[in-house]
């Protein structure tokens, strides 16, 4: 045997010389490290903030009928002399790649569980007789009404449980547990990452882009106005947030895996970010009251409606002016309920993100509620973002490719997303209310809307709605109309 191995280093080595085969096997040179693809970030460890790509692989078998992970073992060196000897071409063994990572997966709704909303006590003790388990209750105090998470009984399916309770007299609401994501899609972060030009505070191309007005202070154009905002985490440590008045408030079941602080320290950042620093907010001098009603599970970050729920009410209870929503999922009619009760009853504005799924897309909500300011994203020239959702229900378009957002540990980067559209509008709204604390939501999206710089077809369309914003570079109200010129 020894002879033998000796006999075919030596006709490897031959046929090698005659340029047939490789000396070397694949087994003894380095081969590349296989790695992730990601954003390449800022050097802050955020590893890829919203977006980023894996590294692409070639599967299955190499040609010459020799399965690639093969390729450098005994067997596969004999089978190609063979293969010489009688004549046939030896093609060069391929190395198999390691496959790319599969994406986590991304389900709908918890599963088993149904939400219900205004039912009485002795409703839910007939549900319990009936095998339903409360799994959480949350009383709204703000809203006046109690919502309640329950598990289905075994052999009973998610419809039949909804359509149970929904037949209950006077309940108001029932539906699936839904999950809803900051921006919807995972992979809409940074597009063209370093190719941007720096924003330079109040002149960079964002506020050009909706004639933010100029020379405003942190306050922004009178009366302090509260905005809130439901989220993931937030770094409230930043330097860019660090000065500006901040209330954080985790929303979720203690043993739910917490959020990642990316996503909301963007959004944050853009409303209230320090003007001294790298990211100036449009109302640094205005209180942010955020909700972080995001956890982990299996890679995914979301927020299921019940969370939202509690957290819409939370925000409610605080005395927030406007509320925004960089978040989208499936419509869900105790989501529905509640923002239909803030919007109508309390007078809160509620602006959301049409989300990132592309222009072929089912619409996401909460955006195309009717009561709801949808909002989708252009870029510095005014051109819708490539993956925006479009649809009747889109209202308004605002800066979204590209805009320069705080990091989630330190310094900063550039954002891509209806997420980062969402809170220029949120700005606007507070703007408005400003001018007019008593104006309604309805009244709100109307001066918007009028005053929209249209794109696009004339008119509304489904995919930049009324127009890009525009604030005419000056505080609501305060316009001032010239006299017509002599002929």
């Amino acid at each position: 045997m020894r002879g033998f191995t000796a006999s075919l280093l030596v006709l490897s080595v031959w046929i090698a010389a005659l340029g047939a085969v490789p000396v070397l096997s694949a087994s003894l040179v380095p081969a590349p490290a296989w790695a992730d693809d990601g954003d390449g970030g800022d050097g802050d460890g955020d590893g890829g903030d919203d977006g980023g790509s894996g590294s692409r692989s070639s599967g299955g078998a190499s040609r010459g009928g020799i399965d690639s992970g093969e390729a450098d073992s005994p067997r596969a060196v004999i089978q190609g002399l063979r293969r010489l000897f009688r004549g046939q071409p030896v093609e060069p063994q391929r190395t198999r790649r390691r496959p790319a990572p599969q994406p986590a997966s991304r389900p709908e709704r918890a599963p088993a569980e149904i939400l219900a909303r205004g039912l009485t006590d002795g409703q839910t003790t007939a549900l319990v007789a009936q095998g339903y388990v409360v799994l959480e209750r949350a009383d709204l105090a703000s809203l006046a009404t109690t919502v309640r998470r329950f598990r289905v009984p075994e052999g009973t399916t998610l419809d039949e449980a909804r359509a149970t309770i929904r037949a209950l007299p006077g309940a108001e609401a029932a539906d699936f547990n839904h999950y809803y994501r900051a921006g919807q899609d995972s992979m809409a972060g940074v597009e063209t990452p370093g190719t941007a030009p720096a924003c330079d505070g109040l002149h960079c191309p964002a506020r050009d882009l909706i004639n933010w007005p100029t020379g405003l202070g942190g306050a922004g154009c009178g009366a302090s106005v509260t905005i809130g905002m439901i989220d993931t985490g937030l770094n409230i440590d930043h330097e860019v947030l660090a000065g500006a008045d901040i209330d954080l408030t985790r929303i979720a079941p203690e043993d739910y895996e917490a959020s990642a602080a990316i996503h909301g320290t963007a959004v944050a950042s853009i409303l209230v970010g320090d003007p001294r620093t790298r990211v100036p907010g449009l109302l640094p001098g205005l209180p942010l009251v955020a909700v972080d009603a995001f956890h982990r599970a299996s890679g995914d970050e979301r927020a299921d409606a019940f969370t939202l729920v509690r957290a819409l009410d939370h925000l409610s209870g605080r005395g927030v002016q406007v509320i925004n929503l960089s978040l989208a999922g499936p419509p869900n009619k105790v989501l529905e309920d509640t923002l239909l009760q803030l919007t109508e009853q309390r007078g809160i504005p509620v602006v959301a993100a049409v989300g990132n799924d592309g222009p072929q897309a089912e619409a996401a909500y909460p955006a195309a509620y009717d009561n709801v300011i949808a909002v989708t994203a252009v870029d510095r020239g005014g051109t819708i973002y490539r993956r925006a959702n479009r649809g009747t229900h889109v209202e308004i378009a605002a800066p979204g490719v590209e805009v320069w957002t705080a990091a989630s540990v330190k310094g900063a980067r550039w954002k891509t997303g209806t997420s980062f559209a969402a809170p220029h509008v949120t700005a606007a709204v507070a703007l408005w209310l400003q001018h007019d604390p008593m104006l309604t939501p309805g009244e709100i999206r109307a001066r918007l809307t009028a005053s929209a710089r249209d794109l696009g077809p004339d008119g509304p369309d489904e995919t930049y709605g009324h127009g890009v914003l525009d604030l005419g570079g000056i505080c609501p109200g305060q316009a001032v109309f010239l006299p017509a010129s002599a002929e």
